[in-house]
Parts: structure tokens; C-alpha cells; sequence
């Protein structure tokens, strides 16, 4: 009698759910109240913004019932960016937007946003990023293990230094440049003949208050946001060598624990912030006369514009690791993206 009475309880309280048109998850009350969201950056970069934008846009557009609560430095993993897809892929992280270099380690495929000197300018990461082969790299993604939604962006990586302005390979000799943790990179650096030493963001600053790492490479918006200025980076090489796409995910049995209204809310709130996170990103340097190096220009930094000889020459002495690691990546993909790169539009 007292399980037919509860039974009847569940129905009722199912069926005024339904009335109420709450989602099924919500009455069967699996919704967690909290989701956690890796980052490896704070939301005074674009980065970190990012992921604010996603969390308010998630929240709003779901009546509260799917709550993000953002982790910056990758702090769920204490502190060691390239564990961060192996731990959303074990559930120990519920969403990131991550970086493609990051997660190279894990996702081979995703070295190719790493080639050196692949995407000259910004038409040439959009034709990769929102074409055919953006597609493909989410279906890897997925084939790893998490549900891929949209695309962000950390920015094209520049060089910087402490002891000396750099426009040849030569001038970079022996300097100590940190890296994130990717083989890519340190082959990269090696070949350009620099001392380069891998370690996390959080070990970094420190390192170049002391002066025990000469220089890193970064987006601009890391720059400024970071202060690097303060740390000893006064000379910026404006190489583009690389850009960092950066990519939207939830961990696979979160998503199908939700229902499907709430994924397509999520994936929406995704791709929404994701094209915001963009502008943020390029603010100041994708315009004319790009007012965000003046600014920096401002703080007593000397900025060295490469011109196309000398840019030229960092990409002869890069080409060797290029031809490695496109047979690493698949040559199969690395030839689609050149082709789109090709084809883009300007």
C-alpha cells in the first residue's frame, strides 16, 4: 500500500511537471547544480571572457537550469593545461573551451593549427576554422571523446623577449623561450636555434620576473592583459607564426544528460560566444594600424614589424619541422587545409 501510495505520488508530481513544461531530466532531477568549467586563463583576457560570455548565455537561455561555475588556471587539474582534455574526457571536468595546442598531445590532428607559418592572417584561420575543415577536426573530437560546439580564438602568437629585439633566426640564438608543453613546439623553437624550456603559465611569470626564461611567444591580448611589459618583455617580434583556435566542449555524458531543448540551447549559447570571444580577441590589431601595438608601443616596448624578406626567412628555417609533422598530423588533412587557405577569401 505505501509503494502504490508513493507511485502515485511520483505520477502526480511527473504529471504537474509536465504541466509546467519542465524538461524531463529537471523531474527526474539528474540536472546537476553546478557544472564546472575549466579554463586556463581568468576573464580579464578574451580567453577567460569567454567563458563568462558562454556561462551567462547558457544560464539565460536555459531558465537557470543548467548554472556554470568557471575555473580559471586550470585549477580542477592543478594547474597543468595539457591534462585538461584527458580529464574532460574522464568527467573530472564538465566543460572547457580549450586550446588546440593544449590538447595536441591527446588529439594529433590538432598540431595543425601549430604548423609554423600555415595561416598568414585571419581570413586564413576563419577558412579553416568555419569550413570543411573545422568540420573535420570536431568529428575527431568527437571520435575522442567530448562533444565539440563552436570555435573560439586566443589570437596569432608573437614573440617576446628581454634581452634584445629579434628580425632574423640568428637574433634568437640561445635565448631561453618558454613553450607549452607540445613536442611541435620545442622541434619549432630548436630549429630556430633558441633554448626552448617548456613549462605551465603559472611557473612562467615568475620565471621571467627572475630572469631565469629570456622570452615566450603569445597572443597580444596575453600581453597586455598579463602585463608582461612588467616582467621584463620589452622587445615583440610581430612574426604570426602561429594561431591558437580555441574550442567549445562538454564532456559526452553531461550532454546526454541533458535534454535535447537544453543541448541546442547550449550549442547556440556556444556559437554565440564564440563569435564574441573572436571580436574580443582581435580587438586592436585587426583593424587598421592596429591600435592595440601603439598602446603597448606606449609602455616602453619596442615592436619589430617583420617585413615579408624577413619573415621569409623564419619560415625557411621552420620548413623542415613543417614536412615532419604534416605526415604526424596526416598529410591528407594538412593538404585540405592548405587548399582552403588558398582558396579563401580576403
Amino acid at each position: 500500500m505505501k509503494l502504490r501510495r508513493t507511485l502515485l505520488s511520483v505520477a502526480a508530481a511527473t504529471s504537474a511537471a509536465l504541466a509546467l513544461g519542465l524538461p524531463a531530466t529537471v523531474q527526474a532531477q539528474n540536472y546537476k547544480s553546478e557544472y564546472r568549467m575549466s579554463l586556463v586563463v581568468g576573464t580579464a583576457f578574451p580567453w577567460g571572457k569567454g567563458g563568462e560570455i558562454w556561462a551567462n548565455k547558457v544560464r539565460e537561455k536555459t531558465n537557470g537550469r543548467i548554472n556554470i561555475k568557471l575555473y580559471p588556471g586550470v585549477s580542477l587539474i592543478q594547474g597543468d593545461q595539457t591534462r585538461e582534455f584527458s580529464a574532460l574526457r574522464q568527467g573530472v571536468i564538465d566543460m572547457a573551451i580549450g586550446s588546440t595546442i593544449n590538447w595536441s598531445p591527446q588529439v594529433k590532428q590538432l598540431n595543425l593549427f601549430s604548423l609554423p607559418f600555415l595561416m598568414p592572417d585571419y581570413a586564413a584561420i576563419d577558412a579553416l576554422t568555419q569550413g570543411a575543415v573545422g568540420k573535420e577536426i570536431f568529428k575527431i573530437l568527437d571520435k575522442a571523446g567530448v562533444v565539440p560546439l563552436a570555435w573560439g580564438e586566443n589570437g596569432y602568437r608573437e614573440l617576446t623577449n628581454s634581452k634584445r629585439p629579434v628580425r632574423t633566426p640568428a637574433d634568437l640564438k640561445g635565448l631561453k623561450i618558454r613553450v607549452v608543453g607540445s613536442p611541435l613546439f620545442l622541434d619549432t623553437f630548436t630549429a630556430l636555434g633558441a633554448n626552448p624550456t617548456q613549462m605551465s603559465w603559472a611557473d612562467a611569470q615568475p620565471a621571467f620576473a627572475s630572469g631565469a626564461v629570456d622570452g615566450q611567444e603569445n597572443p597580444m591580448s596575453i600581453f597586455t592583459a598579463a602585463k608582461l611589459h612588467n616582467v621584463g618583455q620589452k622587445n615583440v617580434t610581430m612574426w604570426g607564426y602561429v594561431a591558437d583556435p580555441l574550442v567549445f566542449v562538454v564532456n559526452k555524458e553531461i550532454w546526454n544528460s541533458w535534454t535535447p531543448a537544453d543541448r541546442e540551447a547550449v550549442r547556440q549559447a556556444a556559437i554565440e560566444a564564440g563569435k564574441e570571444e573572436i571580436a574580443i580577441a582581435r580587438k586592436g590589431l585587426a583593424e587598421p594600424g592596429q591600435p592595440l601595438l601603439k598602446d603597448i608601443a606606449g609602455l616602453g616596448v619596442n615592436i619589430v614589424q617583420l617585413s615579408p624578406a624577413e619573415r621569409d626567412a623564419f619560415v625557411k628555417a621552420t620548413r623542415p619541422i613543417y614536412t615532419k609533422w604534416k605526415g604526424q598530423i596526416g598529410a591528407d588533412l594538412v593538404n585540405m587545409a592548405e587548399k582552403a587557405i588558398a582558396a579563401r577569401k580576403p
